[in-house]
């Protein structure tokens, strides 16, 4: 059966208009800021930790959740809340306490330029490539997720809707740098939690409450058997057995995430001191315990309403078109546009940052012998971020052939979150690890997921194995790494001071190079 279009109401038109004219005063307000490089990429370090909190929530929870989110729990159900209950929170706490404060004491402007420090910078360069590959390739997934919201909503063109979203976040994310990216976040965040929980409640509304959602699915012939169980069996037909929850996420890709993520770990550094960069994470954590009922219980209740959708990722634009009444259909799509802009932002941001610190800014040091200049690395930053949107726009319409987007995103960071959780962690607590054996381990390791994965149905039990695959590649990189290190030579104690934790709790000098450090990036 085809649902009726939408059409927005005089009410929805205005609450649009007011949120995208705030959305464009915000952040171009914040271009008379940037001056230089660490302006744009850092926000002159002068981040607070709320700012930095709501910001880092709104990033990492977009219109992927929103919309994909939402059909992966459609698809295999309650087992999705935990990747932000087992997979953000214990992981949030451990980036703040143990790896957030070697990033910014060290002053860098990116997670690969800390590895670059560590180790060496072919390390560095791999590193920043394949993030700066990954989260292009979310610029473009977020552009396609606005066609899917866009279309199955009010009927627009895919292409239009693409290169509507792709020009006004271009906007403010290439005039306003770090700043408005974080501050445009804010009032995002405000608007997503708003327009997602009047989504919630009016589907369990609609759907007759919560008890009656549980027995509509139950009904069905086609709902899993462990639709409503938050751990799998291991035996499943799902891609979120117990198994791989916890160990493949919970050890693994929810720590890889929030140690590694340029585009989480960018506000962090960006942060006014040490307290601001951990309480910001922290304040991050809070929130996201709250995100699975405003992201993935409207994907149950759209089981619950439409058991046959061809496609699982349409359920909450359906839920939009046919159950809102006008003033929350604005509201809603304020929300929708507010999660996809705050990651595309984000996204945006960290891969040009990363571009011209770790690629460029290196490739431009190691044959000049010079540092890039901060006003031509500002310049440069902003052609860079105008480059990658519009390739994202031009290869957005690709995506329409993954049944679930969500799932499809977690594979790839399966192919490279084991080797760089691997690294990292033996990086920053065990002196020993050298840089052939950072570099080993890194290389060797992503080799071996790409086996696991393309190996993966006849190894794992799961249809989709990326937890599975993140797991082992884990260790087998931490093997990797460490065996290297023995049998190659130790880095000198200069080059670890202030990078290694045993190096922080044993030499007091330690404590006046890292200031150094700090103030020389000021």
């Amino acid at each position: 059966m085809e649902h009726a279009v939408s059409e927005l109401a005089s009410i929805d038109y205005v609450i649009l208009g007011a949120y995208m004219v705030g959305m464009l005063a915000i952040g171009t307000f914040y271009a008379k800021y940037v001056h230089t490089a660490g302006d744009l990429f850092l926000a002159g370090r002068a981040l607070p930790f709320w700012a930095i909190g709501l910001s880092i929530v709104v990033s990492d929870i977009g219109a992927i959740d929103l919309v994909s989110g939402s059909g992966a729990a459609y698809e295999y159900g309650i087992a999705q809340a935990n990747f932000d209950w087992l997979g953000s929170v214990p992981a949030v706490l451990i980036a703040a306490f143990i790896f957030v404060p070697y990033y910014w004491r060290a002053g860098v402007y990116t997670i690969p330029e800390f590895l670059g420090r560590r180790y060496n910078v072919a390390v560095q360069m791999i590193e920043a490539l394949i993030w700066f590959a990954f989260l292009s390739v979310n610029v473009s997934v977020m552009l396609y997720l606005s066609a899917v919201f866009l279309g199955e909503v009010l009927d627009w063109n895919v292409e239009f809707s693409i290169w509507l979203t792709a020009v006004f976040v271009g906007i403010y994310t290439v005039s306003g740098g770090l700043s408005a990216v974080v501050m445009t976040d804010v009032l995002q965040m405000v608007v997503m939690f708003v327009g997602a929980g009047s989504l919630l409640v009016l589907g369990l509304w609609e759907a007759g409450g919560w008890e009656d959602v549980v027995e509509a699915v139950k009904a069905q012939p086609n709902a899993p058997a462990d639709y409503f169980q938050l751990l799998a069996p291991h035996a499943a037909d799902t891609p979120y057995p117990w198994t791989g929850i916890v160990f493949g996420l919970g050890i693994v890709m929810s720590t890889a995430y929030f140690v590694g993520n340029q585009a989480v770990l960018q506000r962090a550094l960006g942060a006014r001191s040490e307290w601001d960069a951990k309480a910001g994470l922290i304040t991050a954590g809070f929130f996201k315990l709250f995100i699975p009922l405003l992201m993935f219980v409207p994907g149950l209740t759209g089981r619950a309403l439409w058991p046959d959708l061809a496609k699982a990722d349409t359920a909450v634009p359906r839920m939009v078109a046919e159950l809102l009444p006008p003033g929350l259909m604005g509201l809603m799509f304020a929300a929708f546009l507010a999660a996809l802009m705050s990651s595309v932002d984000s996204y945006l941001n960290s891969c040009s940052t990363m571009f011209m610190t770790d690629v460029y800014g290196r490739g431009y040091h190691l044959a000049t012998g010079r540092n890039l200049g901060d006003r031509q690395g500002m310049v440069l930053g902003r052609i860079v971020t105008v480059v990658v949107l519009l390739i994202a726009a031009f290869a957005a319409p690709q995506f329409s052939r993954f049944a679930t987007i969500y799932t499809a995103i977690q594979g790839f960071l399966a192919l490279f979150q084991g080797p760089t959780l691997a690294i990292l962690l033996l990086g920053i607590m065990w002196p020993r690890a050298t840089r052939w054996g950072g570099l080993s381990g890194l290389v060797l390791g992503v080799c071996m997921t790409s086996f696991l994965t393309f190996e993966g149905d006849r190894l794992f039990p799961s249809q989709d194995p990326f937890l599975f695959v993140s797991f082992w590649s884990f260790l087998f990189s931490l093997a990797v790494t460490a065996v290297v290190s023995l049998l190659t030579p130790r880095e000198p104690p200069e080059k670890l001071r202030g990078l290694v934790m045993s190096s922080v709790m044993q030499d007091a000098e330690a404590e006046s190079l890292l200031a150094e450090r700090v103030a020389g990036h000021e």
